[in-house]
């Protein structure tokens, strides 16, 4: 069952689509769709794991129709199934849902300590 959270962009390999700093709406655990923006989990690289990441879905793959082929928008940026082959239905954590508007999350009110 999918649950809604929050994901900020790191990095810039879906400029111009997203910016660093970004914050995204994410249903986790929805199924991928074609052409949409999705929070994947890549393949370790050298230097060990790599952190979540969001890649357009582009379709699956072209060679065993198994798995999910994901590209970056930035082609000077970045990691994608070009580098690392596609992704299983495991590794897509969720389908991003829409971009919060940098406006909105100026009027949320700050999380703050209590004080003793």
């Amino acid at each position: 069952m999918p649950h809604l959270g929050f994901a900020v962009v790191r990095g810039r390999s879906m400029e111009p689509t997203l910016h660093e700093g970004d914050w995204l709406l994410v249903a986790f655990g929805a199924r991928p769709r074609i052409g949409r923006l999705a929070v994947v989990r890549l393949p370790d690289g050298e230097q060990g794991p790599r952190p979540l990441s969001v890649k357009r879905v582009t379709g699956r793959d072209p060679k065993t129709r198994q798995g999910w082929w994901v590209e970056r928008d930035n082609p000077r940026e970045g990691i994608d199934s070009w580098h690392v082959g596609a992704l299983s239905d495991d590794d897509i954590e969720g389908l991003v849902l829409k971009r919060v508007p940098t406006a909105l999350l100026r009027r949320w009110p700050r999380l703050t300590r209590p004080t003793a």
